[in-house]
């Protein structure tokens, strides 16, 4: 079974490797049967990267630990759920994973542009090809996971903080985020290459980019939830290294995603738009370095290996030659199209992307950093919260606000009289809002005020606009709201989604301020029958059990909790002693509050032989709003990438333009 796999591997790196060789010797000379058997090739890779992949979840759930990467990473007393998930807990099999993804990508947006895109694929082949063919080197040459041993009794399990449910979900979702930025960076490295620089590439990966786009903020928001639940220490958001690599290309693709609308609309930011690809595609693979490389420390992270320079050169050169491509094409980016007002929505959106691509650098700063200052001073020097916290005002506030300008005004040029006539309503709730939140008391933080009153701003706007819509549709003849409503979103779902999208940032911004600005903590070491206070909480610790769990002994704490003089039952808070990997994970107790979002957060942080344990207990209001935002991300995520028939149209109008079939 190991040479089965090492001998599947050697292929997907053969074949990449004529993939990409015959693929640019094909686009060079326009030799179209050479393209075809180079496209072959990139497709044979994903059946025998699968088949390496097969061998390696057959090994796992064998519990084969001839494999050095089974022993290391699984137990026989280890759940199967998280026996499957091993896959990608370890270095290797994460890598195997990118892989797989990688060329199984790479096979379908080929074979779904190969008609109307001709011209493009014959580039787009070599592009994943190259990509690819550094996986699959790191796996034949240096990380296998098939690497054997002596086989042993048992193996070393599983880190306590991975098994969780979470971890079935969250790694896969932020690696087809990854991943799926490869294919609008192999479009636009095909575009400068072939010199099609119209929109053809714009709208062939607009959807790729959208769903990497998507499982990168959903796979964040789950992880946020893992840390929450998980970690044992009253946050859900660190801004660990690896947790702001995830976020960096995010915000980037953000930031494309947003004008390219403008290059759409008005033929404008074509330089723009290929940088900011260009940059979420490096930002993906820097999150890969830092997490492989060892060069930070981060519970995400892996040990230090040699993984790590073949990560750093390979940036360097995909950096180097997408630079250079640009420069040699700018005469053909240029657009003759300039902005005419500070005052439209292409300003609105400039701004916008100008806003995330500032936090988006001043998070990259804060990630490079300590690694300089190590390598020039031979210490690590680590910016603090404080100091992400601070840029998260600066550029983040002003965000959230131009997400209620920005789809709201005018293009081309906006006149005073219809700004007033657009914001009032929405400006009126705002000043409300901030007016009714300083009578309640709200004011203690600035900031967190600004947030509630900038985010009651972008509710109000999209609630209008919603609602202007579907009185239109009525008008028209509709038969009730529901259906005017429905038929609304049907016939523009990327405005619309993207309205969706916009609350769920809202909401995630509300529940971010509130459990930051406005939590409260308390700690007190208590005996049995003794209490303690909160806000208007009171817990008494009553219990302290022990039982036997599937993988780890499980000590908890039982507490009865009252508010108010009302018993609202109890909560359990306490420890995990796991067996095989000799550790100890915290294991949370946590009562939601739905109706006002509010949660009491409970940690056991030591439990004393005698049975006294010292809690600390967090109250952290509308923390729930940051999870409800999760699932009206996904909403909107799913009603902007829904296939529509107008995008459709326009696609073949964009075909019959240059001449080319338009099916897909």
């Amino acid at each position: 079974m190991p040479e089965l796999g090492r001998a599947a591997l050697v292929v997907t790196l053969g074949l990449s490797l004529f993939a990409l060789v015959a693929g640019t010797a094909a686009a060079l000379e326009g030799r179209r049967r050479l393209a075809q058997s180079a496209q072959n090739a990139l497709v044979a890779s994903f059946v025998s990267t699968a088949v390496a992949a097969a061998v390696l979840l057959s090994a796992l759930l064998r519990n084969d630990f001839s494999f050095e990467y089974v022993a290391r990473t699984t137990s026989r007393a280890l759940p199967t759920a998280y026996t499957i998930s091993a896959f990608w807990g370890g270095q290797e099999g994460s890598l195997l994973l990118w892989l797989l993804i990688l060329t199984g990508f790479a096979t379908a947006a080929v074979h779904l542009n190969r008609r109307w895109a001709r011209d493009l694929i014959v580039w787009v082949v070599p592009v994943f090809a190259a990509v690819g063919s550094f996986f699959a080197f790191l796996l034949v040459a240096v990380a296998s996971p098939f690497a054997t041993q002596a086989a042993t009794p048992d193996g070393a399990g599983m880190t306590p903080s991975l098994q969780n449910p979470y971890m079935l979900a969250h790694p896969p979702l932020l690696y087809l985020g990854y991943v799926g930025l490869t294919v609008p960076f192999a479009f636009a490295i095909a575009a400068l290459l072939s010199t099609q620089l119209d929109e053809r590439w714009l709208i062939a990966t607009r959807r790729w980019t959208l769903f990497a786009w998507a499982a990168l903020g959903i796979g964040q928001l789950l992880g946020a939830h893992w840390a929450y639940v998980e970690v044992g220490w009253g946050g859900y958001y660190a801004w660990d290294p690896v947790e702001n690599a995830a976020l960096m290309p995010w915000l980037a693709a953000t930031a494309f995603l947003h004008s390219v609308m403008i290059q759409e609309k008005r033929g404008m930011l074509k330089v723009w738009n290929m940088l900011l690809v260009l940059l979420a595609f490096g930002l993906a693979l820097f999150g890969t370095f830092l997490t492989r490389s060892g060069v930070v420390n981060s519970i995400h992270s892996f040990t230090q290996s040699s993984i790590g320079a073949w990560f750093l050169a390979f940036i360097v050169v995909v950096v180097a030659v997408s630079l250079v491509l640009v420069f040699l094409r700018l005469p053909l980016l240029r657009s003759p199209t300039k902005l005419e007002s500070p005052v439209s929505r292409e300003a609105a959106f400039l701004y916008n992307n100008l806003l995330l691509l500032a936090l988006c650098l001043a998070i990259l700063w804060g990630v490079v950093y300590p690694m300089l200052s190590e390598a020039v001073r031979g210490e690590a020097v680590v910016l603090g919260r404080s100091y992400y916290d601070f840029f998260l005002r600066i550029f983040g506030l002003p965000l959230l606000l131009l997400m209620g300008i920005g789809p709201l005004i005018a293009w081309r040029r906006a006149s005073l009289r219809t700004l007033i006539t657009t914001f009032r309503w929405p400006t009126l709730v705002a000043l409300a809002t901030g007016v009714l939140l300083l009578f309640l008391g709200a004011g203690s933080s600035i900031p967190g005020l600004v947030a509630y009153t900038f985010s009651a701003f972008v509710l109000a706007t999209i609630v209008m606009e919603f609602a202007r819509g579907t009185r239109a549709r009525m008008a028209l003849g509709a038969s009730g709201w529901l259906t005017a409503f429905t038929s609304l979103v049907a016939r523009n779902r990327r405005r619309y989604g993207g309205y969706v999208v916009h609350a769920a940032i809202v909401l995630l911004a509300i529940g971010v301020a509130g459990s930051n600005a406005f939590d409260s903590v308390a700690e007190a070491k208590l005996e049995r029958g003794q209490s303690m206070r909160i806000g208007d909480y009171t817990l008494t610790y009553r219990s302290l059990s022990e039982r036997a769990g599937a993988n780890a002994t499980e000590i908890r704490a039982t507490l009865g909790i009252r508010r108010g003089g009302r018993d609202l039952g109890t909560l359990q808070a306490g420890k995990n002693a796991y067996t095989v990997e000799q550790q100890v994970s915290n294991e949370v107790g946590i009562r939601s509050d739905r109706l006002t979002g509010e949660d009491l957060f409970v940690i056991a942080e030591q439990i004393d032989p005698n049975g006294t344990v010292y809690f600390r207990v967090f109250v952290k209001p509308l923390v729930n709003l940051i999870w409800l935002a999760g699932l009206v991300f996904l909403i909107g995520s799913v009603i902007t990438l829904w296939p529509d028939r107008r995008e459709q149209r326009r696609l073949v109008a964009r075909a019959a333009q240059v001449g080319l079939p338009a099916t897909r």
